[in-house]
């Protein structure tokens, strides 16, 4: 399997400062030297009271209008994209910017078209669509390199940014990426199932993250998401990407993950496995982990860019 160590799947971090423990796939590159000097050593962050940032808005002159929140501060930058329906306001998004408040790095977090704060119609969105709304934070708000954060159809948006705009997009982060995700669950479903849905034009998808207890998805929805599936051949992805799952994810396997990180041409590619995390992958020690991993990208990249 290329880019991933299939031998390292018993490389087990101790329970310390992670609070749980971690599984590690891939080349280590010096990631785990990275944990246990983090684990060891003085925390370079500790979450603090939140201070408010305004909201933003960018203006298109043929698209809906986005709301985002920006940080300005050093290079690289950090975006992050969130999952499905989800807006800027999450627990991962927040955390991530008082990491970046307290290193003094630029951070954009923002709403999708239809989701939040931004303008549009949910019903007229597709992947297509988030996908331009991703490239326009890229185009229009953010200024040099960026390292990109995509959660659940985040991390599936964030390696179509990072093949149209590879100049900006220098590293990338997964959390439980959901790559053709729908599509791919949508494929596995009975024949006859799938024809019902066809003719209903939309499919009550079970979810317990979901107040009404299902998300409805629209058939032309998960039509157009199969001109964006990458993982039936190599994803022309060349920056380094880490790949964080959780293995009690029951929405998004974490086999995902694995796929990823072998079609990925990128030979700088870690799956980082947490045993006891679920999709969300919310809780203290995931998001430690997180922060962790975006510092790592920051160090590693800070003898390339300036």
């Amino acid at each position: 399997m290329a880019g991933v160590g299939m031998a390292a799947l018993g490389a087990w971090i101790p329970r310390g400062r992670w609070g749980r423990v971690g599984v590690f796939l891939g080349f280590h590159r010096g990631l785990s030297a990275f944990l246990a000097r983090k684990s060891e050593g003085t925390a370079r962050w500790v979450p603090a009271c939140r201070q408010k940032t305004s909201v933003s808005f960018l203006s298109r002159p043929d698209l809906p209008n986005l709301a985002y929140k920006k940080l300005k501060g050093k290079s690289p930058g950090i975006i992050f994209i969130p999952g499905y329906i989800s807006n800027m306001n999450g627990t991962k998004a927040l955390a991530i910017e008082e990491f970046c408040k307290s290193l003094g790095h630029a951070y954009i977090r923002f709403d999708y078209s239809g989701v939040g704060n931004s303008d549009g119609n949910i019903q007229e969105c597709t992947v297509g669509r988030w996908r331009k709304d991703v490239l326009s934070i890229i185009d229009d708000i953010a200024e040099g390199p960026q390292i990109l954060v995509g959660s659940s159809l985040g991390g599936w948006l964030m390696l179509h940014a990072a093949i149209a705009r590879p100049q900006k997009v220098v590293a990338l982060i997964g959390i439980a990426a959901a790559v053709d995700s729908l599509v791919t669950q949508f494929n596995q479903l009975p024949v006859e199932v799938k024809k019902e849905i066809e003719m209903k034009g939309v499919w009550s998808m079970p979810s317990k993250y979901s107040e009404e207890g299902v998300y409805e998805v629209r058939y032309s929805f998960i039509k157009e998401a199969e001109h964006h599936c990458l993982l039936h051949s190599p994803i022309p992805v060349n920056c380094p990407v880490r790949l964080l799952h959780g293995m009690e994810d029951d929405i998004i396997p974490w086999h995902t993950s694995i796929q990823i990180a072998d079609r990925v041409v990128s030979n700088d590619v870690d799956v980082i496995l947490r045993k006891h995390s679920d999709h969300r992958m919310k809780e203290k020690s995931d998001i430690q982990l997180l922060v962790y991993t975006i510092d790592d990208l920051i160090d590693k990249l800070s003898t390339v860019v300036t």
